[in-house]
């Protein structure tokens, strides 16, 4: 499905910004993995592999973005992209703000709970 327009609260991205917000997923992966590898093989402790979270929260925010279409920076600043990447459009209308900034709240926290999840598992590894 291409979306090519603005849908207050569930679509603010188009095809420029999907493709950033999967190399952010990537990237964020790669980066957990890399981080969860150091970890495992230098036997840190329970409390330094907490650390996991940040790489962790940057590969589930561009991966549930890319997968919403809906960017959440964008949400909370009123704005929209589906044009040249860096060529924002603002949100006029105050419940269409709204919207977004609900959509925007969710999206965080369902990315939270997944970096989340991925942290307790390499928390609970045995070492």
């Amino acid at each position: 499905m291409s979306q090519t327009e603005y849908i207050p609260g569930t679509c603010n991205i188009g095809g420029g910004e999907l493709t950033r917000r999967r190399m952010v997923a990537v990237l964020g992966l790669i980066l957990t993995l890399s981080s969860a590898a150091t970890l495992i093989s230098t036997e840190a402790s329970r409390q330094s592999r907490l650390g996991i979270f940040l790489p962790a929260l940057v590969m589930s925010v561009g991966w549930v973005q890319s997968r919403k279409r809906f960017c959440l920076a964008y949400g909370f600043a009123g704005t929209f992209n589906f044009g040249t990447l860096g060529k924002l459009s603002k949100v006029s209308d105050q419940a269409d703000r709204a919207a977004d900034r609900k959509t925007a709240i969710k999206i965080f926290a369902q990315s939270a709970l997944y970096a989340a999840l991925v942290t307790a598992a390499v928390v609970a590894l045995p070492l």
